[in-house]
C-alpha cells in the first residue's frame, strides 16, 4: 500500500520505474498508473538490484526491515542517492564511511514516524535547548473488530517485531531498556477517540544523534485491549524462533486491510524546552477520492518529500542522514511541511 502511493505520487513529474518480487502487485500498480515502468526484482540478489539500478537518478527502498540494510549496502555501493523507509533491525549509521566514500546523498527513516518527529526535533534542536521530547503514534481501523481490534497497515513482520524487541529510551541522559508492550497507558484524542499508549523501540537514531537531550520517549498507540493479548501471544512462545513462521503467517491474514477499508493515523508530539513547550499533532484518514490508505500517504508522502529534496538539491550532503539531521535546515522541514499539505497531510503546531 505504502509502495503504490509513492508511485503513483512521484510518477507525476518524474520517469518511474518499479521494481517488486510479486507481479500481482506491479499489476495492480500498473493498471491505476500506465506510466510506471516495472519489472520483478528480488532484492536480495546484489547483482540483479544494482543492474536494474544502474540508470536512476535516485532510488526510492521501501522493502521489510529484514531486507533493507543489505539491499541499502548495494545501492549505495552502486553509487546512488537514496531514501530509505525500511526500518532495518541494524544500526544504518554504520553504512556512513561508505556512503562519503562513494559520494551519495542517503536519507533513512523517512517514514511518518521514525520520519516527521524526527524532522521537527532536528529543527527545534537547532533553536532551542530541549529538555525532553516525545512521541505517539499508531495506525488503525476506523471499524475494530474483535479480537485484535487492529489491522496492519504496513509489513505485519516489522509490526511483529515491534512487540518484541526491547525499548529503549533515555531518562536523564542515561538509555534505559523495557520490554515492549510494557507501561501501557490511556490516551484521549479528540479524533481518535480513547486508546493505549505502549513502550515500543521506535527511537532508533535519535538514542545517539540526540544524546545530549536530557529525556527521549516513543510509544505506540493501539485500541485498549490490544497490548495484552499480544503480551499473551508473547508469553506463549508465539512469536519465538520455531513460532514466528506460522504465527506471521495467521496473522497477516487477520490483519489485513479489506479494499478500501476506512483506516487512520495518530500522532502527538511533544517538544519541551526551557520556558516553551511545542507540540505537533497529526490525525490522516483513508482518502476516499484517491482511494489511499492514511499510513501509505503519511509514510510515503514523508518519504517522496524526501526524493524531492535531494533532487532540487535543498539537501546534498553526502553520507547517511537520519531526517533529524536534515531537519537542523529550515528550507528542509519547510519543504517537508508544504509538500505534505499540498497533499492534505495536515501538522498542527502549538507553542504553549
Amino acid at each position: 500500500m505504502v509502495g503504490s502511493a509513492m508511485a503513483i505520487d512521484l510518477s507525476k513529474n518524474h520517469n518511474l520505474f518499479l521494481a517488486d518480487y510479486d507481479l500481482n502487485a506491479l499489476k495492480t500498480i500498473q493498471s491505476k498508473n500506465s506510466n510506471i515502468q516495472t519489472s520483478q526484482l528480488d532484492v536480495t540478489d546484489s547483482k540483479a538490484l544494482s543492474e536494474w539500478i544502474a540508470p536512476a537518478d535516485i532510488v526510492l527502498l521501501a522493502v521489510p526491515g529484514f531486507l533493507g540494510y543489505k539491499a541499502l549496502e548495494t545501492i549505495i555501493n552502486s553509487g546512488k542517492n537514496v531514501v530509505d523507509i525500511s526500518f532495518s533491525p541494524e544500526n544504518i549509521l554504520n553504512l556512513n564511511p561508505l556512503a562519503v566514500e562513494k559520494g551519495v546523498t542517503v536519507i533513512v527513516d523517512a517514514g511518518v514516524a521514525p520520519g516527521i518527529p524526527n524532522y521537527l526535533l532536528g529543527y527545534w534542536d537547532a533553536q532551542l535547548n530541549i529538555e525532553s521530547f516525545e512521541y505517539y503514534v499508531g495506525g488503525l481501523p476506523k471499524n475494530p473488530q474483535p479480537p485484535f481490534n487492529y489491522k496492519a497497515p504496513f509489513s505485519p513482520i516489522d509490526v511483529i517485531e515491534e512487540y518484541t524487541r526491547p525499548a529503549r529510551m533515555l531518562v536523564d541522559h542515561e538509555i534505559i531498556t523495557q520490554p515492549a508492550l510494557s507501561d501501557i497507558e490511556r490516551m484521549k484524542f479528540e479524533d481518535a477517540g480513547t486508546l493505549e499508549a505502549f513502550n515500543t523501540d521506535g527511537l532508533r537514531s535519535l538514542l545517539s544523534t540526540m544524546n545530549h537531550i536530557p529525556n527521549l520517549k516513543e510509544k505506540t498507540l493501539r485500541y485498549p485491549g490490544h497490548a495484552e493479548l499480544m503480551l499473551e501471544y508473547r508469553n506463549k512462545g508465539l512469536f519465538n524462533d520455531k513460532n514466528i513462521d506460522e504465527t506471521s503467517k495467521k496473522l497477516f491474514e487477520a490483519w489485513k486491510l479489506d479494499e478500501n477499508e476506512i483506516e487512520f493515523t495518530v500522532l502527538d508530539i511533544i517538544i519541551k524546552g526551557d520556558m516553551k513547550i511545542i507540540t505537533y499533532h497529526l490525525y490522516d484518514e483513508f482518502n476516499l477520492e484517491s482511494r489511499t490508505s492514511s499510513m501509505a500517504r503519511t509514510t510515503g508522502y514523508t518519504a517522496t518529500a524526501s526524493i524531492n529534496l535531494i533532487l532540487e538539491n535543498i539537501w546534498n550532503d553526502y553520507g547517511v542522514f537520519p531526517p533529524e539531521m536534515v531537519g537542523v535546515k529550515p528550507e528542509c522541514i519547510q519543504f517537508i511541511l508544504q509538500y505534505l499539505s499540498q497533499r492534505d497531510v495536515v501538522i498542527s503546531e502549538k507553542a504553549l
